[in-house]
């Protein structure tokens, strides 16, 4: 029996059983003095294996997303966003978009709270299993372009299209020359009506010319993107100016 008891760990770690290997020898002795029959002491083993399993596939997704830890739900002042931006929100945060390949599109001035609201319901998908990946949009744009370069752009989309939702972050301080802006509109087009993108931007849709410079691919972009698409405008006060002007009045106050 002692060579079992040395042996049955390393044969669940084989199994990647890893809570099994951890938990067994505790809960069997739960299970004895409960008096457990045998299948109640295999299904309590499973159950914890299956949670601790998901603890860990959760914890992978949230350090792969590069999803800014503070902007959470918990910390995103809701009374301060419009009302139909609230109304949506928690059908967003259950995911189903992301099913329907539909685009998750947040529009506003500097310091409105977009970036914010979409890395909270980013954070919220992750907790629900879905692939998120955060990215400033000259981030991409410059990885794309390295990946076309190395002749490496298809191996780039695809590994892109693991995500279940992309998250690109102020497109509008995107100032592209063309084949930087080809790369972008590459991009879009394999995602569209695939897989979802989730888009912040300062500049209105009449605006995106600054972005894609020539007519045709801005409204070729702007078509695909709109097509399955949630617009979320925020409105109000800039969060970082009144913040500023609080920051002020306490220095004086001091």
């Amino acid at each position: 029996m002692s060579g079992a008891a040395e042996t049955l760990p390393l044969r669940l770690r084989e199994l990647k059983l890893p809570s099994f290997a951890t938990h067994h020898a505790v809960l069997a002795r739960e299970a004895e003095h409960g008096g457990w029959g045998f299948s109640d002491y295999l299904l309590e083993l499973c159950e914890l294996e299956l949670r601790e399993r998901r603890e860990r596939k959760i914890e992978r997704l949230r350090r792969g997303s590069q999803l800014p830890a503070e902007k959470t739900l918990t910390t995103l002042e809701l009374q301060r966003l419009p009302a139909p931006v609230r109304r949506q929100l928690p059908v967003l945060c259950e995911g189903g978009f992301l099913e329907r390949a539909e685009n998750l599109l947040a529009f506003g001035l500097p310091g409105r709270g977009k970036t914010h609201l979409v890395c909270a319901i980013g954070h919220e998908l992750v907790q629900r299993g879905y692939r998120v990946l955060f990215v400033p949009a000259f981030r991409l744009v410059q990885r794309l372009l390295a990946a076309k370069r190395d002749l490496a752009l298809p191996a780039e989309l695809r590994q892109l299209d693991r995500c279940d939702l992309v998250i690109l972050d102020d497109i509008g301080y995107v100032q592209q020359d063309r084949e930087e802006m080809e790369v972008l509109f590459t991009f879009l087009a394999e995602r569209y009506e695939r897989r979802s993108v989730a888009i912040t931007s300062n500049l209105v849709f009449s605006q995106w010319d600054r972005i894609f410079k020539d007519a045709m691919t801005t409204a070729a972009a702007i078509d695909r993107l709109v097509h399955h698409a949630h617009i979320l405008e925020l409105t109000g006060k800039s969060y970082r100016a009144e913040a500023a002007r609080e920051t002020s009045s306490q220095a004086q106050a001091a």
